[in-house]
Parts: C-alpha cells; sequence; structure tokens
C-alpha cells in the first residue's frame, strides 16, 4: 500500500509539472509597434497601446505555446494626433464600427534554440486572415520585484495592408504596402 501511495505521489507531482501554464501580458513591459513607409523617403511609427495578451504552454520550452492577442484599435498613436484622429476614421481602422484587433494562433514551428514561427489569424479591419510572424523566446526568470516567472518574447514580422483593406483609397507610392511589425511583451505567470 506505502508502494502505490508513493507512486502515486510521484505520478501527480510529474503531471502537474508538465500542466498548461497561463501567462498575462505585463502592460508597463510589454508593446505593440508598426512601421509603414510614407512616400518612399520616410518611416512612420506607432503603436496600439491598449492591449491584452496571453501565453498558454505545458512545456517549459514554449515549445508547444498558443498565443492570443487583443487590441483596441482606438488606442493607435503615432505622436500625431491629428493623423492619429484620421487613422481612427474609415478611411482607416473605422473604429466606430470595428474596435478591436486580434490575433489567434494556430501552430507553432521550431527553428533553433529559442526561436520559433508563429502562425495564426489576424483579424485586422473586420477581415481575418493567415499569416506567419518570428518569434524569439527570451528566457524566463523570477522577476526580482514581484518574484513571480515572467517570460519574454518578440515577435516580428510583416503584414500588407491591402489584405486587411486598410487604407485602400492610399496607394502604394504614398503608403507602403508592408508594414512591419514588433511586438516585445514580458509575459507573467498565472
Amino acid at each position: 500500500m506505502k508502494k502505490i501511495t508513493c507512486l502515486a505521489l510521484l505520478l501527480a507531482v510529474a503531471l502537474s509539472s508538465f500542466a498548461q501554464s497561463s501567462w498575462k501580458s505585463d502592460k508597463a513591459h510589454s508593446q505593440l509597434k508598426f512601421d509603414i513607409q510614407h512616400l518612399g523617403v520616410s518611416t512612420i511609427s506607432g503603436a496600439f497601446t491598449d492591449f491584452d495578451a496571453t501565453v498558454t504552454a505545458s512545456k517549459p520550452d514554449f515549445s508547444d505555446a498558443s498565443f492570443e492577442l487583443t487590441a483596441q484599435a482606438t488606442s493607435i498613436n503615432t505622436g500625431i494626433e491629428q493623423r492619429d484622429n484620421h487613422l481612427r476614421s474609415a478611411d482607416f481602422f473605422d473604429v466606430a464600427n470595428i474596435p478591436t484587433l486580434t490575433f489567434k494562433s494556430t501552430s507553432l514551428k521550431k527553428v533553433s534554440e529559442g526561436k520559433y514561427q508563429v502562425t495564426g489569424n489576424l483579424t485586422l479591419h473586420g477581415v481575418t486572415k493567415p499569416v506567419t510572424l518570428d518569434l524569439w523566446y527570451r528566457g524566463t526568470i523570477e522577476n526580482p520585484m514581484s518574484k513571480k516567472p515572467t517570460a519574454g518574447f518578440r515577435v516580428t514580422g510583416n503584414i500588407k495592408r491591402s489584405d486587411f483593406s486598410v487604407g485602400a483609397k492610399f496607394p502604394a507610392p504614398m503608403l507602403s504596402e508592408e508594414v512591419a511589425i514588433v511586438a516585445d511583451g514580458e509575459f507573467v505567470k498565472q
């Protein structure tokens, strides 16, 4: 009986160490940025400042992770109020009718140690398309302030704005088709 109890206890510990864990973005240490070329001679940068992201994984290297993000389109910020208001209009994001953009991963492919390609469905301006982005898992530490496990990720890639009908009135010579995305995040284990 004692052996069965010990075996059951060991099995429970082993299973709990592989249990799925949920990680939530630390808003103070995460950002969702973009760059787009204007007139082919300059780069305009901006960010969505109000977003939530979660990661779910059972493996410590996050090789089985799934990612979800929801951003409020109204939070777009390029540092120029007039431009931000135009980007919120029906010419671009139409935030009055389509207030959020989302990403939900569908697969994760390991490229090298800590480097992955994450594929998922991006919904932007009411249009959902699959996209593949580069993901760098930067490691996990114990945050010295909160004493909680904290993981870091960087996601980079490019999307075509015409795939999502964003700024359809503005031709490529005015605004580039390619939009570069850079997301950096710290995620706290829940």
